[in-house]
């Protein structure tokens, strides 16, 4: 069944009488997109406006991702507006782009973040030159920043354990928070992920959630016996009681009747964290690492890991393929008598 999926770049959105549906069936686009006039109105604002409706429509980016490419090109419009260079987005060359990459390089910004920045430029000016708004493309000599990715921050089995057990399943929330927890172990879905799964999306008959992810990307993972039997806990005894006389799809629920937000469950994951004696720092991202770090060190292959993550590149999930390397290391370092 098609979903609703709300545009990017939208500060406000309200519902269109003509075309809101089609055949009963809400279909992606299907809201009328009421924009900011000061987005608009601000330097690049309409050809980011362009842009960002194009790579909705065309290539279905979720809407952080758009989020992202349409903050990381406002500031670059913005900085261009300023004197002595007074231009805009498509009147920009290669030299400004230059020039825009050394000022974040000198004002502390990170590589991965320029890196980021330029990813961005590469898409907006390459829609643009496929459209005839400019004759070349500026970006075509420029080369990403190289950066060492680093190891990405995880727990310790027994970490996990601890936070796990942390909630208190005596009431709603804290049995509503066991469960997310037990499935976000159990899957290393995306907070943005977990936070929007609906119930239809969950068969616990066949054990797996259906997971749209980047890009409307679906893909079926596998829920495991103790998340399943968390997540029947959490609906027979705890979601009704936070919704009381209101009525929601979401999976897990707020007592305002609506899904929670990334926001929000990253507030009650801290909570809990603290709660676990956890004194390092801790996210839901964090829990999706443990989730791939663990299950590298248990022997999985990394293909399956790719497919269970949401990877589109093997080369995004070779990252734990360090973090088991490393964690040998450490055992031979502690417990090796020449260690």
């Amino acid at each position: 069944m098609a979903q609703a999926v709300r545009g990017p770049g939208v500060k406000a959105a309200a519902r269109s009488a003509a075309g809101s549906r089609t055949g009963g069936l809400r279909l992606p686009g299907a809201r009328a997109v009421a924009r900011s006039a000061a987005a608009s109105a601000a330097p690049g604002g309409a050809e980011l406006d362009e842009f960002c409706d194009a790579i909705w429509l065309e290539d279905g980016l979720a809407r952080n991702s758009i989020d992202s490419y349409r903050r990381d090109l406002a500031q670059f419009a913005d900085w261009l507006a300023q004197p002595p260079r007074e231009t805009g987005l498509l009147a920009a060359g290669r030299v400004e782009l230059l020039d825009y990459l050394a000022h974040r390089v000198r004002i502390g910004a990170r590589a991965s973040s320029s890196g980021r920045l330029l990813s961005a430029m590469k898409r907006f000016y390459r829609f643009m030159l496929a459209r005839g708004r400019i004759p070349v493309d500026p970006t075509l000599e420029i080369d990403a920043p190289r950066h060492v990715r680093a190891l990405p921050h995880s727990l310790s089995e027994a970490q996990v354990e601890a936070l796990l057990e942390a909630p208190d399943i005596g009431d709603p929330v804290g049995l509503r928070d066991r469960a997310m927890l037990e499935v976000l172990y159990a899957t290393g879905l995306r907070v943005t992920e977990l936070v929007s799964l609906t119930l239809p999306q969950v068969s616990r008959e066949m054990g797996v959630v259906r997971v749209v992810g980047k890009g409307s990307k679906e893909r079926l993972v596998p829920l495991g016996e103790e998340s399943l039997a968390w997540l029947a806990r959490y609906l027979a005894q705890g979601r009704g009681e936070i919704l009381g006389a209101r009525h929601s799809t979401a999976l897990f629920v707020t007592s305002r009747g609506e899904s929670m937000t990334r926001q929000a469950f990253w507030y009650r994951i801290k909570l809990h964290g603290r709660s676990a004696g956890i004194v390092q720092p801790i996210s839901p991202h964090v829990l999706r690492h443990a989730f791939a770090t663990h299950l590298v060190n248990h022997g999985a292959d990394l293909r399956v890991v790719q497919l269970l993550l949401g990877h589109a590149d093997i080369s995004t999930t070779q990252i734990y393929t360090h973090v088991a390397r490393e964690r040998l290391k450490d055992v031979h370092r502690r417990h090796h008598p020449r260690g």
